[in-house]
């Protein structure tokens, strides 16, 4: 069965751009294009940076940094939540 896409235009430093997303994913791609509109007038206000293309890649680096800590985080839980689950089923083994 093939999946539904629809073309989604977003507006994204003053220019339309089509991609084609799937209908139940286009409030999620809509809301990633306002943080990464966001975070290019951040970096633009913090910085000299003033070219566009350089605002973006910019942006798009500290989202990716962004990304990285936060799975760092999730994946130091995920460890402390196994650890914790084998301390809880080895007390229960011996009890």
């Amino acid at each position: 069965m093939s999946e539904q896409h629809n073309q989604v235009t977003v507006t994204l430093l003053g220019k339309s751009h089509q991609f084609a997303c799937a209908p139940e994913q286009e409030q999620a791609l809509r809301e990633a294009v306002a943080l990464l509109e966001q975070r290019v007038e951040e970096m633009r206000a913090r910085s000299s940076v003033r070219n566009e293309h350089n605002a973006l890649l910019l942006a798009a680096l500290h989202l990716c940094h962004d990304l990285q800590a936060l799975e760092k985080q999730h994946n130091d839980c995920s460890s402390e939540v196994s650890r914790l689950l084998s301390k809880v089923a080895t007390s229960l083994h011996k009890a």
